[in-house]
Formats: structure tokens, C-alpha cells, sequence
């Protein structure tokens, strides 16, 4: 149960660092995993669950910055004319690409967020996230509604991953370049997940959203199913067999 969410993306991580290309690879992903995780962290200190379940937020929030570290490692060094983006205001003493002298503290710029040239500035942002709905947390901690919509925000977010995979399969009408293996390595954990929960009397908020979470899995492999007697598209980007729930 603690190890089970992150055994997917072992896969995914070697295959990036072996052939040194993150394409398939959505860095979002990592961003609705982290804040799915670090609601679920918060919410647990208002209404305490299962030990396994705290553990796998854990787990899965240190799984999804070592996969930011390598997938910007990899962008970095394959595009050597990357435009400096940071998260926060740019050193003036950057040795490693001019940024402009002039810059905002924070670059909200919806065009480049997310899209940051090293480790750190996703760490600040992390952080930053975390401190902001920690205070949130701390302050609203006695009101039962506060805590309850933290619990659900937390799991519906994570529900919701493979919602951007089956939007694109739509889009294209093919499911070329998924792994059909992963879908149904995705299906299998996440049903044992919402037994778990239903057994164990988690709070509804996980049962509920484990529910929607499967039939989300099960949607995609309708759509491996449907779109087999239609001509595959030709993709206009590489991707990995074993990309996971990419946007």
C-alpha cells in the first residue's frame, strides 16, 4: 500500500534517464501528485487516517521530485538555448545562462510556469505551496468544513490524473503511444486501493474519489478498445511507451 502508487513511474524513470529524453513525459503530472499528496499530509492532521496512507503521500511526494530533478536535468542539457525561467527573481551573479536585469520576484507568467530551467525553483514552489495551505490549515484546523473539503480537494485532485490522458485520447481518436500495460497496471492499484479504503473504513472522501478514479481508468481502456478499429494517428511528438498520465 505505501510502495504501490509509485511502482509505475519506476519504470518511466529509467527509461528517461537511460535514453536521456523526457518528451513522453509530463512534468504536470508531478505538479497535481504533489499537491494531491501534500492536501492528503494536511488533511490527516485534522482528521487522522490509516498510518499506510500518510506513508504513501510521503513516498509519493519524494517519487515526484526525483522525477522533476531528472526530467529538467534532461530538458536542460538536450536544449542548450533554454531561456533562463525561474521561479523566483533571477541571481544577478547566474553564471550559467543571462537572465534580463530587470525581473518580477515571483514569475506567475502562465506561459512558463511550470516550465523552470532548474531543480530548485520547483522546490521554492513546492515549498512555497506548502507553507501557504499549511497557515490556511493551521488557521481553520477546529472548523469541521474546512477540514472535510481539504480531505476531498486532496483525493478528487489525485482522481482526476487520468482525466488530461483520456481528453487527448478523445481528441486524437487513437491511443497511440499509451502503454496499455500501464492502464491496466493503473486500474489493478487503484481498485486495490478503494478496497483498501472501503474495508478500512477511510473517511468517504477516499472511497468516493477511488471509485472515480477507477471508472477514469476504465474509460481509457474503453478507448483502447473502441479506437483498435480505427487507422491510428501519426503522433507530432515522441513519446514513451510508458508514459504515465501525461497532460
Amino acid at each position: 500500500m505505501v510502495f504501490g502508487g509509485v511502482v509505475p513511474y519506476v519504470p518511466q524513470y529509467r527509461d528517461i534517464r537511460r535514453t536521456q529524453n523526457a518528451e513522453g513525459f509530463s512534468t504536470y503530472v508531478c505538479l497535481v501528485l504533489l499537491v494531491a499528496n501534500i492536501l492528503r499530509i494536511l488533511f490527516w492532521f485534522g482528521r487522522r487516517f490509516e498510518s499506510p496512507l500518510l506513508w504513501q503521500s510521503i513516498i509519493m511526494i519524494i517519487t515526484m521530485l526525483l522525477m522533476l530533478k531528472l526530467c529538467t536535468e534532461v530538458r536542460v542539457s538536450n536544449d542548450l538555448n533554454i531561456k533562463r525561467r525561474s521561479f523566483s527573481a533571477a541571481d544577478s551573479k547566474d553564471e550559467e545562462i543571462k537572465a534580463p536585469p530587470k525581473r518580477s520576484y515571483l514569475d506567475f507568467d502562465l506561459n512558463y510556469f511550470w516550465h523552470w530551467s532548474k531543480f530548485t525553483d520547483y522546490v521554492q514552489c513546492v515549498l512555497t505551496f506548502t507553507g501557504v495551505t499549511g497557515y490556511i490549515t493551521y488557521l481553520w484546523l477546529d472548523s469541521s468544513l474546512f477540514v472535510e473539503t481539504l480531505g476531498f480537494l486532496a483525493v478528487f485532485t489525485e482522481a482526476m490524473l487520468g482525466v488530461p490522458q483520456l481528453y487527448r485520447n478523445y481528441q486524437n481518436r487513437s491511443t497511440e503511444g499509451m502503454s496499455v500495460k500501464m492502464v491496466l497496471m493503473w486500474t489493478s492499484g487503484d481498485t486495490f486501493k478503494t478496497v483498501y479504503f472501503i474495508l478500512n473504513q477511510a473517511p468517504l472522501q477516499f472511497s468516493i474519489c477511488g471509485l472515480l478514479q477507477v471508472f477514469v481508468d476504465m474509460a481509457i481502456l474503453l478507448q483502447v478498445y473502441l479506437y483498435s478499429s480505427y487507422p491510428q494517428k501519426p503522433t507530432s511528438h515522441t513519446t514513451h511507451p510508458a508514459s504515465t498520465k501525461a497532460l
